[in-house]
Order: structure tokens, then sequence, then C-alpha cells
């Protein structure tokens, strides 16, 4: 049995998708906070369970009877630590055979904010002592794709990571991998860096949508407060416009690159590269 938590969910959902590929429905549990929003999964066969990271007790029962489970990290930045730490104990208390956990790109040497609960989290999967395999996600293509109808309207797009390098991918590659650790064997002790095939500069992303759109479409690098602000101002609360800034600003010092191809090798073909992405994204 597969457990996956945050199963209605962006990246949930995909890896549900991608589960389904390999195992029967009848295999999965989905795990969510919202049991009605899940009904599209039930009708697929899936087992639909109730899950909150806040209830501990809820979780043990929603993993009874599993021997894998997908930890996908919650969203509630500053509170993910103590929620996964629930999702874990709850894990060990059953007995599971595998914890899968998406961490964030090279969580031990990040220079991302966002990195801390990880490197919290993935340190109290060591101290429990559990079988488990670390899938430390890059950036999602999505994240940029979000902003082009922004850009395209205003002919600039804004950003303070400078010249650093992106090496992006689109969630259902990630959902892909996380599928392919859960349902292959001896998967405990290993560390996956994922990221895309290939790295880009937002200099570069922005000259791909202009070529795309054939509008003009400009890079302005601001400093990180600045950036911060702009993000306020178009109603992103403060806390997280910092968050996205300071990621931004990772991605500068290479935070957010990698070339080492594991999750397209891991996934068995190339990923889907963000030149592909925005194409699909300006078509519609």
């Amino acid at each position: 049995m597969y457990v996956v938590t945050g199963a209605t969910g962006q990246l949930g959902q995909l890896v549900i998708e991608a589960l389904l590929k390999k195992v029967p429905a009848s295999e999965i549990i989905a795990a969510v906070r919202n049991v009605e929003k899940a009904a599209p999964l039930a009708e697929k066969g899936v087992q639909v369970r109730f899950a909150d990271y806040t209830n501990p007790q809820s979780l043990v029962i929603a993993f009874a009877g599993a021997s894998k489970v997908l930890l996908i990290s919650s969203s509630e930045v500053g509170q993910r630590f103590e929620q996964h730490k629930a999702v874990i104990d709850a894990a060990k208390q059953v007995g599971i055979e595998l914890l899968a956990y998406t961490s964030i790109l090279n969580a031990n040497q990040s220079p991302l904010a966002l990195a801390q609960e990880h490197k919290q989290t993935e340190a109290y999967i060591a101290q429990a002592d559990i079988p488990a395999a670390l899938l430390r996600n890059g950036w999602y293509s999505e994240n940029y794709l979000a902003g082009i109808g922004a850009s395209l309207e205003h002919g600039v797009m804004l950003g303070c990571a400078g010249d650093g390098k992106i090496s992006s991918a689109p969630r259902a590659d990630y959902a892909q991998a996380a599928a392919e650790v859960l349902t292959q064997p001896n998967q405990a002790g290993k560390v996956y860096e994922l990221a895309g095939d290939e790295g880009f500069t937002l200099e570069q992303f922005a000259q791909y949508l202009a070529d795309l759109s054939g509008k003009p479409v400009a890079y302005n690098n601001l400093p990180e407060s600045e950036y911060a602000a702009v993000l306020e101002s178009v109603g992103i609360p403060a806390g997280f416009a910092a968050i996205l800034a300071d990621s931004e600003t990772g991605a500068s010092k290479g935070g957010l690159f990698d070339d080492s191809k594991t999750l397209s090798q891991l996934i068995g073909r190339p990923t889907v590269s963000i030149e592909a992405s925005l194409k699909d994204a300006v078509a519609k």
C-alpha cells in the first residue's frame, strides 16, 4: 500500500496519476485534509483517508496497513517542521518500509531561507532512524509560468536572480520521479538531487517568452528589497513576498541550479525544457 500525503495538492494529484500507471488504484491511499475534495480520486478507486498534519492521531489511522509513505512537504512556511515531524512519527509508529520526503535541491548547502525547515526535517528523519529516501526537488517551472501574463502585458519581467541559472522542471516530472522511488526496491538511504536537465537565467526566460509570443519582454533585475516590495504591491503577503525574493537571491548564488541530470535518469527520459513549457503556456 502506498500513501501520498497532500494528495489533492498540485504535486500530490500528479503523483497519484503517475502511480496509477504502475499499481492498482486499490493499493493507493490518498491522505487528505478535505475528503470531499478528493472525490475524483475515490471515483478512480483510490482509497481516500482523512489526514491532517496538525492531527497526529489522524495520520496514524490514515497510514494503517501502508508499506510506503510519500511525505509531500507542507505549504505552510514556518509551521512545516512540526507538521512534518508528526508525519514521520506516525509513519514510524505504523512500521512503514519506506518514507519518501520531498525536500529542496541541495538542502544541506542551500542558500535559500526556504531550505531551513527542510534541513530540520531531514535531520529529524535521520534521528528517527526510519528507512527513508530524500527527494530534493528543484524549482517547478510553474513558479515562473504563472507570471507570463503580466510580463506580456507590461513588456517586462521583474526579479532579483541576477544571472543565476535555474534548473527547473514541471511538477509532472517530479511527480513521476516520486512514483518511481515509491515503486522501485532498495530506496532506503538514497538522496536524489532533482532538477531540470538545462538551466536558464531569467533574462533568457524573458527572451524565450518574447520569441514565442512575438511581443517584447525584457528582464529587469531589482535589489531583493525592491522586488519583495513589488510582490507585496500586487497582493502577496509580506512574509511570503520576502521568501520569494530571498529564493531569487538564492538562485543568484547557484541555489537553484544542478546539472547532474539525476531527475531525467530517474524518470527514464529528458525533463521537459522551460522552452517547451513556455510554448505550451503561450499557446493557451
